[in-house]
């Protein structure tokens, strides 16, 4: 990019001297570990058809959904809606109870609310 008519470097793009800001030394808030945990978390989130089984699993009565309930609204096959489920209780969104030959899934308390967690600097 061509510097302006004034000629200054910080018009050009160009970063010299005193120009350029000075890191603000503000402590970084989340650890590398903590951050790739919740990296894993929202990527169990990136996928319409989970947050659809949420949405469902949360609608339930009970906030309690058996497999066989949550495969017909979202038009899957069971092993796809297995698979998402599995997911989906690997990133403790959801726990599993097998009851006899069904499973039955329900919401993990306060599991959503933990991703806008003070450590991201999200809430005040």
């Amino acid at each position: 990019m061509a510097a302006s008519a004034s000629g200054s470097a910080s018009d050009s793009g160009a970063c010299t001297g005193t120009e350029c800001c000075a890191p603000s030394g503000a402590p970084v808030r989340l650890a590398r570990a903590e951050a790739d945990r919740l990296a894993a978390r929202f990527k169990a989130l990136g996928d319409p058809n989970r947050l659809l089984i949420l949405s469902i699993v949360a609608a339930a009565d009970g906030q309690e959904a058996c497999v066989c309930d949550i495969t017909e609204p979202l038009d899957l096959g069971q092993p796809t809606v297995s698979h998402h489920l599995r997911v989906l209780v690997q990133a403790g969104f959801l726990s599993r109870e097998k009851r006899g030959v069904w499973a039955y899934y329900s919401l993990v308390p306060g599991s959503l609310d933990a991703l806008a967690g003070p450590e991201l600097g999200l809430r005040g």
